[in-house]
């Protein structure tokens, strides 16, 4: 059994200070005097890095003794935001580094913000990939992390009048200072050619191609260091290289751009995360980056389980393989191929082995959003891959034929190969021993609507495991003064390990005195954050008025248009009535919207445009203000979180998967605004009626509704609000910028797409009415800060080691640390 926990070596101020400026010497050539800003954060990130390194040897060591199961979680995103404080803080060494960097005449503070965010993911999707890493490690599972070096990752966003604008973010120039290139391991990928079979001389049946390329995948492994434990695991990212990064023939006939034509298109897999797809060639590199990586990752795993056992006869038992999202499915036929191909193993062997290895979460109930690739695609780029995912697909329909006695409608509804497309979540639900969602709701919906066929035969692989968030990071590390109060209130920190413990802090509820200091922690962090967005924009904010915050991926089914409805209306009535009381706001909003993703850079545009009317209008000084955060991104949430005292979720209620946002707000202290949606349910749960602000349908109220028939523009003329909201939506603002485009799209329907999908109209009073009640809460502070307290000492549940738990528990089947 593996479990183990050890004491971290506690390093001084004296002994960090003489191996950073050891680093400053032996790899810049410089003096402490003569070191520049990214030299110094090189040696600090470098001798953190020294000391994982020693760590990641002893826990492979004890890995392999132990014969240890290990789980391997393959994310196309890691959103790992900055690692030096992180990594200091994780190690315990984070005080004597600090006054090492002082001590040699840097400030510490600047040192950790000129690291970049490590751009390796969009949302919510790669941030949960991320502390799920931390989680493991902590809990001392033997795990690694697998996905591609992105060289720009998720772009920086610029607004230009008012605009969304996409720069390059090229995070390696110091971000690289984590990475350890592993170029004896690297694996050999191939695209395209043809796919022609024979049988040897031993009457196998074997594979060779012809024609096609290859492209190697170079590991550059990312080390993650466990809180309070010895124990290191490793993020593997993939970089693309050209076997043949010149052609000399064509180079010496002065053709210089054919010449290194290949190693560009090498090159490019691995140069931006998430291509846009809405083109051919963008479709194709995006499915070039998923079978490069997932190739990669179990061609690296096999190689390694076989040095070590001789046989692959047992990898399921050692090995589980855990498909965050459906971007890595292409690994169930990959490694169908390397049983089949070049070990040689019958179909059915090679398949007890692929379906007792792979564990599939889905992170989406819409339709729309679940990935589907075209047939042809598929046949040109990966030839053998889709002879086997054909033989995959004639074989699950024969079996779902069988099961639902020939009804071709539900065997259509969960073919993996049907009208052209190869559809990825079907071959995920056909092919993985466990299928789980991310909320109870969101498990809800996969068992009795989008996989409901597929739960009818097989209910034992669908499970739940709510999402949770490092709360590590999320309170302690970017809340300081919260975490002391959590410390002191609940006698240590027991917390940091054992989340739960957070609930002796309710027994303060009634205590004036703690309340007290609570909400004067709030407004201190209301005051550094406005502080920072000053420094930052020039924009004064009002740190009197409730800081309300949407952050997210910008996208429909969050509806942050919705939120700028009820901000219009806000501003109307202060326009018809100066004398209108309400509780003043400044409304806060961070998204980037996909490039290719032309209605949501509208409500971008939207969002900005309503800004500048507001904010320069004398009625609405000091009573409401809205800014648009630029550049959203992990190290701004850090800022963001402990300021925030109203948390908009309010996405349709059956949309959202589970979120994690959510649960940041609520460990910060803020309370929230939502529908019964995702993990907003189990919030509820926890919190009762009185300290959440609920409103909208419910999840199965909005089905009823559709079904009857929803005609938004009856909303619209009955309601002279309503109305008056969407026609200035329409006329548009100061900068005259017409949105007609997005309020014809809520009343009417576009591209064929239903009227008002998400249901803005139908919600907006409920919106109204629970900000009202909210509004009217922030009034008695200390029932406010009561509020807000009961949501700290109640979000334990929502830790990321929770969730890793319930993974190692109920899914992986591998022990973890015992506290």
């Amino acid at each position: 059994m593996f479990r183990r926990c050890v004491p971290l070596h506690n390093y001084t101020k004296t002994e960090l200070t003489n191996l950073i400026t050891g680093k400053l010497r032996r790899n810049f050539g410089r003096d402490v005097d003569e070191a520049t800003v990214p030299q110094m954060f090189k040696a600090c990130a470098m001798v953190l890095r020294d000391i994982m390194s020693a760590h990641e040897l002893e826990t492979e060591d004890r890995v392999k003794d132990s014969h240890a199961r290990q789980v391997h979680y393959l994310s196309l995103e890691f959103l790992m935001g900055r690692s030096l404080m992180k990594n200091a803080y994780n190690l315990g060494v984070l005080e004597p580094l600090t006054q090492a960097i002082e001590s040699l005449g840097f400030s510490a503070a600047d040192l950790f913000e000129a690291e970049p965010d490590a751009g390796l993911g969009n949302g919510g999707l790669g941030r949960l990939a991320a502390c799920y890493l931390d989680s493991m490690t902590t809990l001392e599972i033997p795990a690694t992390g697998y996905s591609i070096c992105y060289e720009l990752g998720i772009f920086k966003q610029k607004i230009v009048d008012g605009q969304q604008v996409e720069l390059a973010d090229n995070w390696l120039g110091l971000g690289d200072a984590w990475l350890i290139p592993k170029v004896d391991e690297t694996e050999t990928v191939h695209f395209g050619g043809k796919v022609k079979g024979y049988w040897d001389e031993n009457g196998r049946h074997r594979v060779a191609y012809e024609g096609g390329t290859d492209v190697l995948a170079i590991p550059k492994d990312m080390e993650i260091a466990g809180y309070g434990t010895d124990h290191v695991n490793v993020l593997r990212l993939w970089d693309a290289k050209s076997p043949v990064p010149v052609d000399m023939s064509l180079y010496s006939r002065g053709e210089y751009l054919k010449a290194v034509e290949q190693q560009a298109m090498a090159e490019v897999i691995a140069k931006v995360l998430y291509p846009d797809d809405n083109h051919y060639e963008g479709k194709s590199l995006r499915l070039k980056q998923q079978y490069f990586f997932v190739s990669a990752t179990i061609q690296s795993i096999v190689r390694k389980h076989r040095a070590q056992y001789g046989t692959l006869h047992n990898f399921h038992q050692k090995h589980v393989i855990q498909i965050n999202d459906t971007h890595p499915t292409l690994v169930i036929p990959e490694l169908m191929r390397i049983l089949l191909d070049e070990e040689g193993y019958t179909w059915d062997d090679a398949w007890y082995i692929v379906t007792h290895t792979v564990a599939y979460t889905n992170h989406t109930v819409m339709i729309e959003a679940l990935e589907r690739w075209p047939q042809e695609l598929v046949q040109t780029l990966l030839p053998r891959i889709w002879e086997i995912i054909i033989e995959i697909s004639n074989r699950w329909q024969q079996r779902l034929t069988e099961a639902f006695h020939g009804d071709m409608g539900r065997v259509e509804r969960n073919a993996i190969v049907w009208g052209g497309d190869v559809r990825m979540a079907n071959m995920c639900v056909c092919a993985c021993y466990a299928v789980n969602g991310v909320s109870a709701l969101h498990s809800d919906i996969l068992k009795k609507d989008l996989f409901r066929d597929i739960y009818a035969i097989t209910p034992d692989k669908f499970q739940n495991v709510t999402n949770g968030i490092d709360h590590r990071r999320w309170l302690s590390q970017c809340n300081p003064k919260l975490d002391a109060l959590i410390k002191e209130c609940t006698g240590g920190d027991d917390y940091l390990l054992q989340p739960e413990a957070m609930k002796k802090l309710e027994k303060y509820k009634d205590d004036a005195g703690v309340l007290s200091r609570l909400g004067k922690i709030k407004a201190e962090n209301k005051q550094a954050f406005a502080s920072y967005v000053a420094k930052e924009s020039g924009i004064i904010l009002n740190t009197d008025a409730i800081f309300d915050v949407q952050v997210k991926r910008l996208h429909e089914y969050k509806r942050q248009l919705l939120n700028v409805m009820h901000i219009v209306y806000l501003y109307q009535r202060l326009k018809s009535d100066p004398n209108f009381t309400f509780t003043p706001r400044v409304f806060l909003f961070g998204a980037k919207a996909a490039p290719g993703y032309y209605v949501a850079k509208e409500i971008v545009h939207l969002i900005n445009s309503l800004s500048a009317t507001i904010n320069s209008d004398p009625v609405c000084k000091d009573r409401l203000q809205v800014v648009f955060l630029e550049n959203y991104r992990v190290s701004l949430a850090e800022r963001l979180m402990p300021a925030s005292e109203l948390s908009e979720q309010i996405s349709t209620a059956g949309k959202e998967a589970s979120g994690t946002g959510n649960m940041k707000f609520m460990m910060n202290g803020a309370l929230t605004i939502g529908t019964l949606d995702g993990a907003n349910v189990e919030m509820h749960e926890q919190l009762g009626d009185e300290n959440i602000f609920l409103f909208g349908l419910k999840a199965d109220e909005v089905v009823s509704l559709k079904q009857r028939g929803y005609k938004p523009y009856e909303y619209y003329v009955g309601s002279p609000s309503m109305k008056a909201v969407l026609d200035q939506i329409s006329r548009g603002f100061n900068d005259g910028v017409s949105y007609t485009n997005l309020t014809n799209r809520l009343l009417f329907g576009q591209n064929g797409s239903a009227p008002d999908e998400y249901l803005l109209l139908a919600d907006f009073e409920s919106y109204k009415a629970a900000h009202q009640r909210a509004g009217q809460a922030y009034l008695d502070q200390k029932a406010w800060n009561r509020m807000s307290l009961i949501n700290i000492a109640r979000s334990g549940i929502f830790a990321a080691d929770r969730s890793i738990r319930d993974y190692a528990d109920n899914i992986w089947h591998v022990p973890t640390r015992e506290l």
